[in-house]
């Protein structure tokens, strides 16, 4: 049974969760901090309250349970495909609504038909919120990392920006300022003078042995802090990229697609025109793109009331390619979220990739959608 605190509706909400062939899973509120700190995002990061245990261990009251069902599944080692659903309070600093809070969902492990369990995923996550709350007049938006990617990549933009910029997706002024960037490289950037020359001479022996040095000087520990090599590999990569400039072909291509916002029902034509017109390569991308399209429709869904943002990202590191968010109207919190994370069980030490979408409610948001008259 849900907590003392929880929704009224909580109880029907766990039971139609359950129904879904997604067991309820019971996640403990004290978790090891690290896996959130590493993989969660720097949004995530930021919010989360931290403590210690005896031994020194970073902790944390759990900010979130996609992580915590993952490091689950991959303790208990079933077998995949696997669905787990959860409902419980999440502990994480917010601008708006109180610091403790409900949330329920559901993580769906190992389905390798990837569209259509990205399909099911949204699908039941907007159904759930017509259930609970069947006066709000929805609001749908997707977006799609793995074809943000799959542009970035064909642009032809070195490994580092291409980093940079994927980290970046979804946050609309980190993507802004890093476009300015490409259009107009910081000449400004220039490197302290004890390094400048190894810089220019890109002599990366010489830069590693002078760093090391000054660290034996200065008595700083490389046990405590990054190496010589990796010091050095990080200021070359930054001369490199700070150096970088995006020709105007690119960089209007890259343009066009962050400012692509359309109905779902055209979005496969909008995203075929765009890869057409840039030359880009993108046929892997836009296939699963399709596929999903395809799934939705086979499961009823109104494509034409979604809409796909091709600039559209949730601030969480660790998703790879749909994303959604379903609000009760335009530019208000969301009911609901998720997405992809297909990188996510091998970052968590699973032996094997395990393909994973799932998707969250914020149930104190349904709560106040459904006393509005």
């Amino acid at each position: 049974m849900p907590q003392a605190g929880a929704p009224v509706f909580a109880a029907d909400l766990a039971r139609a969760l359950e129904a879904l062939q997604a067991p309820r899973v019971d996640i403990p509120v004290i978790q090891p901090a690290e896996p959130f700190l590493d993989m969660a995002g720097e949004d995530l990061r930021r919010r989360i309250f931290l403590t210690e245990s005896e031994t020194g261990e970073s902790l944390c009251l759990r900010p979130e349970f996609t992580i915590p069902v993952c490091r689950a599944h991959i303790a208990e080692n079933v077998a995949t495909p696997r669905r787990y659903s959860y409902l419980g309070e999440v502990f994480r600093q917010r601008r708006e609504g109180g610091n403790e809070f409900y949330q329920a969902g559901v993580e769906d492990l190992g389905e390798t038909d990837e569209a259509s369990a990205d399909a099911r995923a949204l699908s039941e996550a907007r159904a759930l919120i017509a259930e609970f709350a069947p006066a709000a007049s929805l609001s749908i938006v997707l977006g799609d990392q793995s074809v943000f990617e799959a542009v970035v990549a064909g642009l032809g933009l070195p490994a580092g920006w291409q980093k940079r910029l994927i980290h970046a997706f979804g946050n609309e002024a980190a993507l802004t300022t890093m476009i300015a960037r490409l259009a107009s490289p910081d000449a400004s950037a220039t490197p302290d003078p004890s390094v400048a020359d190894f810089l220019a001479k890109g002599d990366a022996g010489g830069l590693e042995a002078h760093i090391e040095s000054v660290m034996q000087a200065t008595g700083y520990s490389t046990n405590a802090s990054r190496t010589p090599a990796e010091i050095t590999a990080r200021l070359m990569d930054k001369q490199s990229l700070d150096a970088t400039r995006l020709p105007s072909a690119s960089l209007d291509a890259l343009k066009t697609f962050l400012a692509l916002d359309v109905p779902l029902d055209c979005a496969g034509q909008a995203l075929a025109d765009f890869a057409d017109h840039a030359g880009l390569d993108i046929r892997a991308a836009r296939k699963q793109f399709e596929a999903r399209l395809a799934a939705l429709s086979d499961r009823g869904e109104d494509l034409s009331a979604m809409r796909w943002r091709a600039a559209f990202g949730r601030p969480l590191d660790y998703y790879t390619g749909l994303v959604f968010e379903i609000s009760a109207g335009e530019g208000d919190a969301a009911l609901a979220g998720g997405g992809r994370y297909d990188r996510l069980m091998t970052l968590l030490g699973a032996q094997q990739p395990i393909p994973a979408v799932g998707f969250s409610l914020w149930l104190d948001r349904i709560e106040t959608v459904r006393a509005q008259p």
